[in-house]
């Protein structure tokens, strides 16, 4: 659970107000054709505004100044001269290890801080900046939406369990499905093409946009956590030679212009910048999850999945029959945070008991929901829920279990271990940890990146990732003066 005061804002009534607009004809701003369309330009960008607070909701934003300087300066010269400048963007980093950038309707652009970390000069940022406006320009998501009107959209995000229980969990199941449409081969073909306009156009070196493509090659998405680029950008073919013949072609238009690359002033930038996970927002080991920041722990059942995100931590046993989540209460007090949770659930309280757990004041309730039958006149099966709430201060934590009523005898042992257990964490060591950070050095004397990553005190076992973060091969042959990434603490 990443530190946060606030859940993230449900925004699926507008995506039910959103369904009902009419269908109108409206002339696309990259090819010029009309196109049937659901979503106006004023609905795309109300649209956007609600989807934002739930993406820096579910990832984070990274706090740095000279890198949000950055890319809000090349991002405002893009859109100026792209085919939709009037739209008001926004350009975020998101404080995520994973390996993205996206875009919604609207004109909010985001970049986690690991692509941030995988790009080596800003010739490739700008490639992808390009690439992401024009998904936007292009009106891809509205397409998308137009087609399939969203109501089937299938990834949810950080859900681990089966969806009866996705109630219990303060996911925006709906809304965040747009962020993460696989778009068609044709849409990416088109975005790749205006990335290589949009980019050579405020002068860089669309060539370098190819190079980053084939760096995604090398690497594998993470079929567990959320979509890296790689699941939400499919690889419409061969797209490391057709970017660069695009970028031959427009560079060819103005022959004797000069296009930039920028290595260095990249690297420069992104010096100490956050690299994979950060355990200073929480993180798993040995069996038990702690916060430094926020000072407690408990255990993780073995062989269950877990996701931590900036509201809550998920947990759930991998057939789906059963999940915990760790979240802030709403309500002042802990009588108050258990009576709303109750009533907003309209659940049947079974039984309520004061408690004190790991140096916390706490209240531990069993509850139930009945079964119901739904529009379709399906039955959904009867609920158990177990939940603690911790009073910290100010803050209220639950941790809640949910499960089958049939279930709830295998689980309720599980449930009660974890929450019996979660406690203020003291120790120094799990306190002081830090995350590992992008160092860039120059290399000293010319060789082999392997050896000249194993002068820097780089462990075998990562040789391979941190080959893979400067875009190289381990025999690739480095001169000397040149600037590379490192990690260190």
């Amino acid at each position: 659970m990443k530190k946060s005061r606030f859940s993230p804002i449900m925004m699926a009534v507008a995506l039910l107000l959103a369904t009902i607009l009419l269908p109108t004809c409206s002339r696309n701003p990259v090819t010029g054709k009309k196109e049937l369309s659901l979503m106006s330009t004023e609905k795309e960008i109300k649209m956007g505004q609600g989807y934002d607070p739930q993406v820096v909701a579910q990832y984070g934003k990274y706090e740095n100044e000279a890198m949000q300087a950055f890319i809000n300066e090349k991002g405002k010269e893009m859109a100026a001269i792209s085919h939709r400048p009037n739209l008001p963007y926004e350009f975020k980093i998101l404080d995520s290890p994973i390996i993205n950038a996206f875009a919604v309707p609207g004109g909010y652009v985001y970049f986690t801080r690991g692509i941030m970390a995988h790009f080596n000069n800003e010739a490739e940022f700008a490639g992808v900046l390009g690439h992401e406006i024009g998904h936007v320009t292009a009106r891809h998501s509205a397409r998308q939406y137009s087609k399939q009107m969203l109501a089937q959209a299938g990834f949810i995000v950080g859900v681990i369990a089966s969806k009866e229980f996705r109630n219990y969990a303060d996911v925006a199941q709906q809304g965040l499905g747009l962020l993460f449409l696989k778009f068609s081969r044709s849409n990416e073909s088109e975005s790749d093409k205006l990335g290589v306009e949009y980019s050579t156009k405020i002068g860089y070196d669309a060539k370098e946009m190819a190079n980053f493509f084939n760096t995604l090659k090398r690497m594998r998405g993470d079929a567990e956590g959320p979509p890296t680029m790689l699941s939400t950008h499919p690889d419409p073919g061969d797209r490391f030679t057709k970017v660069g013949q695009m970028a031959k072609k427009w560079q060819a238009k103005d022959p004797g212009k000069k296009y930039h690359v920028n290595r260095d002033s990249y690297l420069k930038m992104i010096d100490g910048l956050i690299y994979g996970e950060d355990p200073r927002q929480g993180y798993k080991a040995d069996n038990k999850f702690f916060h430094p920041e926020l000072k407690f722990e408990f255990p993780v059942p073995q062989n269950w999945q877990l996701v931590n995100s900036p509201s809550q931590v998920q947990m759930g046993d991998k057939e789906g029959k059963a999940m915990m989540v760790l979240k802030l209460a709403q309500g002042q007090n802990l009588d108050q945070a258990a009576q709303t949770f109750i009533s907003e659930n309209k659940l049947t309280l079974n039984t309520s008991q004061n408690k004190t757990v790991g140096g916390y004041k706490a209240v531990r309730m069993e509850a139930s929901q009945p079964s119901q039958a739904d529009q379709s006149g399906n039955q959904s099966p009867e609920l158990k829920i177990l939940t603690y709430f911790y009073q910290a201060d100010n803050i209220i934590y639950q941790l809640l279990g949910v499960t089958k009523g049939t279930d709830y005898f295998t689980f309720s042992g599980t449930f009660e271990n974890t929450m019996r257990n979660f406690k203020k964490l003291t120790d120094p060591a799990r306190i002081n940890v830090k995350p590992d950070r992008i160092k860039v050095v120059k290399v000293r004397n010319s060789g082999a990146l392997r050896n000249i990553l194993k002068s820097f005190n780089t462990p075998d076992d990562r040789l391979e990732e941190i080959a893979l973060l400067n875009s190289m091969m381990l025999n690739d042959n480095i001169p000397a003066g040149m600037s590379i990434k490192v990690l260190n603490k």
